[in-house]
């Protein structure tokens, strides 16, 4: 069997648009890009089942790169082998997958990390110190407290804003429980 022909550049330019098509189904949830339409647009002289067979395997090899977010090491090792593989990609289709990871590596890497959250997150914090000027009991006055407001909530979605306030006995529990997390986090992370 001989080996496939190098692709030509409008074959690398449809690959390439192939591979964001797949991107933004898979990564980005956009359902307007059907099977249909990529093959209309990119493949239209290829039958159905060829062109279900290239957009699987291109698929499949985009979630595996994904999966692993692999770096330019890895992604090089891991192409090469697929260059090897039989019924693999040729060395073309992989410079193409290459240089598609390189340019849109951290946009599908933040999108897998949305898709994971389940809770909203921090978006923003501020934070001022202020002392009370007024109270019920005249030995409150003049005492410092933390205002700390937190803008929380997920990307697309309107944000929560949560306003906190901490006398000085609840600043130093506050910063004694986030100095016990930073060492638990230090020792996590030099034992891994």
């Amino acid at each position: 069997m001989a080996a496939p022909e190098p692709q030509p550049p409008e074959g690398c330019r449809a690959l390439s648009a192939l591979l964001s098509g797949i991107a933004q189904v898979t990564f980005h949830g956009n359902a307007r890009i059907t099977e249909e339409l990529l093959r209309a647009q990119l493949y239209p002289e290829a039958p159905p089942e060829e062109f279900r067979a290239l957009r699987a395997k291109m698929g499949g090899l985009l979630q595996s790169i994904a999966s692993a977010d692999m770096d330019s090491n890895q992604l090089e090792a891991f192409l090469t082998a697929q260059t090897k593989k039989q019924g693999g990609i040729t060395s073309d289709q992989a410079a193409v997958i290459a240089k598609f990871w390189k340019n849109h590596r951290t946009q599908i890497h933040e999108s897998l990390i949305n898709q994971s959250r389940w809770d909203n997150v921090l978006k923003n914090m501020n934070w001022r110190v202020d002392l009370k000027s007024q109270l019920r009991h005249i030995d409150q006055i003049n005492t410092p407290v933390a205002i700390v407001e937190m803008e929380l909530g997920k990307n697309g979605q309107e944000s929560e804003f949560l306003c906190l306030e901490f006398d000085e006995a609840k600043m130093s529990q506050m910063l004694k429980k986030l100095s016990e997390i930073e060492e638990s986090m230090t020792l996590l992370t030099q034992t891994t």
